[in-house]
Order: structure tokens, then C-alpha cells, then sequence
């Protein structure tokens, strides 16, 4: 079970509004958005042949890499996968339903859920003082000690720079990234409309966010794409805690596998649902 090590950081659903976004300052000043992961970022694969995401290359038939390593040498030089969290909520009345499953590679390590009630109700940029206890609540659950949690939401990328996925990576004090739908704050480097999977363009924060100008604090990461329409939206990633933007991007790409979302929090979003059901069946 993951400890709460920044307990004074615990999002309270009592506080004034003021109050909440001076704790998210105060998160955002605890928070690393330097690398800090305590494992090697090109071991973040779903199978055997994720190991080429470091170098690009395609392994040939038998081997590893084009350059003729085999299993056992690749085995080597790349560890065995970190265990990755993805966590996801269905919301059920005035309860969330918070999920985790814990990934290696592509095996499913564990699953659990927690049943929560939700005392805020959804403002933006005060997400994690809505949701966070319940997803604490659910991670209180778990047997497992996850390397690295994948969060539905921002991290960075918020106007204080304290999304969900940096306040809980900061009360855990282990690497956390965000992985949103829509864009909350900051601007693009490049237009996002239309690119082919794989894009990439910075997040920089502007005169909303509390990061200087220019700063890059995510990115927009195409996961997936059709050749014609429906045309799929960019992901927009961020570092919660103990990560870099740029690795933060790369740890989404290595964990996405041919669907839009990184694959921990996919299943979690799968799982939130089924749980959600069994509960309403009582």
C-alpha cells in the first residue's frame, strides 16, 4: 500500500476557495518537475518489443534490434518494466467510484476500486480537492507499490501548477504524470489539428499560469489517429511529481498501445465503469 508521506498536503473538501488554491501553491512549490524516477524511463514497455521505443527501430524477426542483439542481450541491458498505477473514476450520485490497475509490461498486476463520497463540486482548477481523497482512498487498497502513477487530469499544466496528478504524486512523494482530455491552461507551440500519431508539440505556460512565460510545463501527444474522420484529439500530458515534461511524454507514448489512452489508465477507466455497475447492483 503506497504511503502518504506529504500528509499536510491532503486535499481537506472544508476549505475556502482561497484557502485550496494557497495549499496548490504550496504543493506546486513541494512538487520536482525534474526527472527522479528510480527506474529506467526506457523500461516503461508494454511487451518485449517496446524495447525499441529508446531507439525507434523496429527488432527483426528473432532479435531485439536491427543490429543483431538478441533476447538474452536485450534482456540485459533493458530491466524487467516498473509497476504502473492508472487511475480512473465513474461517478455514481453524489459517490466517485475511484479504480487503479497496476500494470508491468502488459501483465495486469492488480486491480481495486474505493466507493467515496464526493463533498466539492467540480471547479476547475480545484479537481484534486473534488477527487483526490477518493483516489487516496482507493490506493489505500491496494497491495501493490507502484513505481509510477498515471492520472486521469493535469498536472503541471494547471494555473498553479498543481493539477491532480501533482498534488497526489507530491502527497505520495513518487512519480505521478497527468494525462488530460482538453486543454486547461498554457499554449501550443504548433497547431494540434489533424497531426499523425506520434506529434508531439510543447505545452507553454502563459499569463494564466504561475510558471514564467514560456516555460514548457506539458505536452500535446498524439497518441493515435485515423487516416480520415473522425479526426482524434491530442492527449496533453504533464509531469505530476519526480518528472521531466519531455520524459513524461515519452513514458505516455511507451504506455499507449494503439489506443488513445496510455493502457494503465484505459483499463482503469474500464474497471471504474464495471465497479460502478456492481455497486449500483448493490
Amino acid at each position: 500500500m503506497p504511503d502518504v508521506v506529504r500528509p499536510e498536503f491532503r486535499p481537506d473538501p472544508s476549505l475556502s476557495r482561497e484557502a485550496m488554491e494557497a495549499l496548490q501553491r504550496d504543493v506546486a512549490a513541494a512538487a520536482v518537475f525534474e526527472d527522479d524516477l528510480g527506474f529506467d524511463p526506457a523500461a516503461v514497455r508494454l511487451d518485449a518489443g517496446q524495447r525499441s521505443l529508446a531507439t525507434g527501430v523496429e527488432p527483426a524477426a528473432g532479435a531485439d534490434a536491427t543490429d543483431g542483439t538478441n533476447t538474452a542481450d536485450a534482456a540485459a541491458r533493458f530491466p524487467d518494466p516498473p509497476l504502473v498505477a492508472g487511475i480512473d473514476q465513474a461517478f455514481l450520485d453524489d459517490r466517485a467510484v475511484s479504480a487503479v490497475v497496476v500494470t508491468r509490461g502488459s501483465e495486469v498486476v492488480e486491480r481495486t476500486y474505493a466507493v467515496s463520497p464526493l463533498d466539492v463540486p467540480y471547479i476547475p482548477g480545484l479537481l484534486s480537492f473534488r477527487e483526490g481523497g477518493p483516489v487516496l482512498d482507493a490506493l489505500a487498497t491496494l497491495d501493490a507499490e507502484p513505481d509510477l502513477y498515471v492520472l486521469d487530469g493535469s498536472g503541471r499544466v494547471h494555473f498553479r501548477e498543481a493539477g491532480i496528478a501533482t498534488h497526489v504524486g507530491v502527497m505520495l512523494d513518487a512519480p505521478a504524470v497527468g494525462v488530460a482530455k482538453s486543454l486547461l491552461c498554457g499554449r501550443l507551440e504548433e497547431e494540434p489539428d489533424g497531426r499523425p500519431a506520434g506529434w508531439r508539440t510543447p505545452i507553454l505556460a502563459n499569463g494564466r499560469v504561475t510558471a514564467p512565460e514560456g516555460t514548457v510545463i506539458g505536452y500535446a501527444y498524439q497518441s493515435r489517429q485515423y487516416d480520415t474522420n473522425p479526426v482524434i484529439n491530442p492527449l496533453y500530458v504533464s509531469p505530476g511529481h519526480r518528472v521531466s515534461a519531455e520524459t513524461t511524454v515519452d513514458l505516455v507514448a511507451g504506455l499507449c498501445d494503439g489506443y488513445k489512452l496510455p493502457e494503465p489508465t484505459r483499463l482503469a477507466d474500464s474497471y471504474a465503469d464495471d465497479a460502478k455497475r456492481e455497486v449500483r447492483k448493490g
